[in-house]
């Protein structure tokens, strides 16, 4: 138990039974009543963002997750098989679990798994990841305004806008949250 005093953000919390995580939070002390805190909540399973106003200095209930650095070794078809490095212990996740970070690992890469009671909650990939480009067309100068962008797709399978000049077998950063595209790789 932890009050709405300590809130954190990333903190997870157990709400009606559900697993919610900070991602923004506010003290609001109005001129006129009692304190509170604004909070934005991420369901951590679903995804889904929601708004929560809590009473200042009011408990709430935190939840354990670990979160323990494993590398991606391979799919076998229903589960995705990770491994922690320190007990060589496999661990199957499944793709819902993994959703679209799936898009970004590679075997043998390392990545956060976070877990609770045991569970597998989600996988936290780096801020950044190297990735081949497997196939793109070649850029063609054209009638366009501002600079232009192609579909590239990466040796993962997934598809990322990139700039004319990129060609296929060159390494990229893409940030895995949003598939942007962020710069060659020297």
């Amino acid at each position: 138990m932890a009050t709405t005093n300590d809130l954190k953000n990333g903190m997870v919390l157990n709400i009606d039974g559900q697993l919610w995580s900070v991602t923004s939070f506010q003290h609001v002390k109005p001129g006129k009543g009692a304190a509170f805190v604004r909070t934005t909540l991420k369901n951590v399973l679903s995804g889904k963002v929601v708004d929560k106003t809590f009473n200042a200095g009011v408990k709430v209930e935190t939840a354990n997750v670990d979160r323990s650095e494993v590398t991606y070794l391979y799919n076998d078809g229903t589960d995705y098989v990770f491994m922690d490095p320190d007990t060589y212990d496999q661990i199957g996740v499944a793709p819902k679990v993994i959703g679209t970070a799936a898009d970004y690992m590679l075997e043998n890469s390392t990545v956060v798994l976070a877990r609770h009671e045991g569970e597998p909650l989600y996988v936290e990939l780096p801020a950044s990841v190297e990735l081949q480009i497997s196939h793109t067309d070649p850029g063609v100068q054209g009638d366009r305004s501002t600079g232009g962008s192609k579909p590239a797709t990466l040796e993962t399978g997934a598809e990322v806008q990139v700039p004319l000049f990129i060609e296929t077998g060159e390494k990229i950063k893409v940030d895995p949250r949003d598939g942007r595209y962020l710069g060659r790789v020297k």
